[in-house]
């Protein structure tokens, strides 16, 4: 067992001006979970991307970033059994696939092959589901994120993205736009009401640098840019603004390195960030604490290629190497609370995309958060 504590004791006073920054987090790493590969109603369950929990009906739902290539993009309904012995040791006892939603589009049509990427999915107040796709630039296809019905898994909207993050219509336009596998990963949503009429906000990210904000040297913090969005029932969501997130420094041998999942927490401009790095050595996985400390508005601001040593970032703070806890660990990319413990303290769940690799594994990691 390993648990993290953030209070610090110590009397110095750039110590405490930290904490007052950021709240206090424990953090204790209970258990992992290898889901079977198998398939169900005809489809193979894998490269589990994102995870969101419905806290009414007490399942998860977890989205596969197949681009409808071996079943239609989609959905899974899971129900997670976690309990504790005697000795107050929990454990997640197994996983249930109770139903799988395909993802439709505006006219309640399958999406054809090669024209999604699902990897970002977040539950709404008003019980949709906001999902994000990286898109697929060498098809010229666009990211979007998209609202849609749990029930059906169709599309209702779309929330209008800056051109920054599009690919230009113009081919003799100055490259733009993701990368190739490196659009918005992450998304999350922070409601202070449970009401569904209620106003709520939308935070998403790229996983990696945009292409014109790519430094011909690769700098040692790789700038990823952050989206805010305010939604409400009235009128088309609104971006409130945008904001520098640096990634940690590469490890030596490291192929990827990025953000791959933010989960909003209650205190109003505080996230849960997931890095996740691949290389010679293997997977590696990282989560910090992030707030915006007066962090620098960037959506006026079309390229790092400058750098970005003038621009005041998100401030984050490392909570866990995961690394340490001395387990083998896989590609992970989703994170979610879970239902609460009787003391609470808060469940937290991780899950790894197993890239339908016979190699990898579909992991889901388990933490008590206080």
């Amino acid at each position: 067992m390993v648990i993290i504590g953030l209070s610090a004791c110590s009397e110095m006073p750039q110590i405490q001006a930290e904490e007052r920054l950021f709240p206090q987090i424990s953090l204790e790493y209970l258990d992992k979970y290898e889901i079977p590969s198998q398939i169900f109603q005809e489809t193979p369950i894998g490269g589990l991307s994102a995870i969101t929990y419905d806290r009414k009906k007490d399942r998860f739902y977890a989205l596969s970033d197949d681009r409808s290539q071996r079943s239609p993009a989609r959905f899974y309904t899971l129900k997670i059994d976690i309990s504790s012995n005697d000795e107050q040791i929990t454990k997640i006892q197994g996983v249930t696939v109770e139903n799988v939603t395909p993802l439709q589009d505006e006219a309640g049509q399958n999406y054809s092959p090669q024209t999604i990427d699902p990897e970002g999915i977040a539950l709404s107040p008003r019980g949709t589901l906001f999902i994000s796709s990286e898109g697929i630039p060498k098809k010229e296809i666009n990211p979007f994120i998209g609202e849609f019905n749990p029930t059906t898994g169709q599309l209702q909207q779309q929330i209008r993205l800056p051109q920054k993050y599009l690919i230009p219509t113009d081919p003799e336009s100055e490259p733009r736009g993701v990368e190739e596998n490196l659009g918005f990963e992450p998304l999350t949503i922070s409601a202070t009401s449970t009401v569904k009429d209620d106003p709520f906000r939308l935070f998403t990210a790229t996983e990696g640098s945009l292409k014109q904000d790519t430094p011909t040297t690769p700098p040692t913090n790789i700038p990823v840019r952050l989206l805010h969005y305010v939604i409400s029932p009235v009128g088309s969501p609104v971006i409130v603004a945008e904001h520098l997130y640096l990634l940690d420094k590469s490890p030596k041998g490291a192929i990827s390195n990025g953000l791959t999942e933010l989960l909003a927490l209650p205190n109003e401009g505080s996230w849960l960030s997931l890095e996740r790095t691949f290389g010679l050595f293997g997977n590696g996985a990282k989560l910090f604490q992030v707030v915006n400390s007066g962090a620098s508005d960037t959506s006026t601001i079309l390229s790092f290629q400058q750098g970005t040593e003038t621009i005041k970032p998100l401030r984050k703070k490392l909570l866990l190497d995961l690394e340490t806890l001395e387990i083998d660990l896989d590609n992970l990319e989703g994170m979610t609370f879970g239902p609460r413990f009787a003391d609470g303290s808060q469940t937290l769940f991780l899950v790894s995309d197993d890239n339908f690799n016979a190699e990898q594994t579909t992991q889901l990691l388990l933490f008590r958060l206080s």
